[in-house]
């Protein structure tokens, strides 16, 4: 049985940082492959100016080639509507099989705001978890809130599934503002993404 790793994003651009933590998880956890999906349009994030859909999907493309456990998605970048990660899921297991193992990578601090989720509920009946959590970041707060909500036995396994990322202090919007100044983004992001962004005339 294939297990897929499912992470999800703006992508707006996708950066170093995300694809260690892709490959942590990966490795971690012993799954076969993720597939990175760019949202069309994210739900928490509904005023967020984005690069298009198209770029975003490019950048992925070229971000994450010469990997093969890495494959990008266009599933939320072809459907009308907020990218909420529950229909997501049904989609990939109405194509992969009831049976099929699915994983969502996202950062720890996204844990927090899950009760907030689109039907948060039948999401993590649907799916597992696996929370990255960044040096100095604690999740048993979090958790202890959310299995009053979830129920301590998905606590438990989302504790066992926890996965430890380096300290990588890069974001999408530092970048996105030093592209708008005009500064170097050299290893912040893959040299094509790089060179993608700038022969494109994105950020600026």
């Amino acid at each position: 049985m294939t297990r897929t790793g499912i992470f999800g994003g703006s992508f707006n651009p996708i950066h170093a940082a995300h694809l260690v933590v892709a490959e942590r998880a990966r490795d971690e956890r012993s799954l076969d492959r993720i597939l990175f999906i760019p949202a069309r349009q994210p739900p928490h994030k509904p005023a967020k100016p984005v690069a298009p859909a198209e770029d975003r999907l490019r950048m992925v493309e070229l971000a994450i080639q010469g990997n093969d456990s890495f494959e990008a998605s266009r599933l939320e970048l072809d459907r009308a509507g907020p990218s909420y990660t529950l229909t997501t899921v049904r989609q990939l297991r109405d194509g992969l099989g009831k049976d099929a193992e699915l994983f969502l990578v996202l950062g720890a601090d996204s844990v927090h705001d899950m009760p907030t989720w689109w039907h948060a509920r039948d999401l993590v009946r649907e799916v597992e978890i696996i929370p990255v959590v960044r040096p100095g970041y604690s999740l048993e707060k979090d958790l202890d809130d959310l299995s009053r909500m979830f129920g301590a036995d998905w606590a438990r396994r989302v504790r066992e599934l926890t996965v430890h990322a380096p300290s990588m202090d890069i974001s999408s919007t530092e970048i996105r503002e030093r592209v708008a100044a005009g500064r170097s983004i050299r290893y912040l992001v893959p040299e094509p993404v790089r060179q993608y962004i700038l022969s494109r005339g994105l950020y600026a």
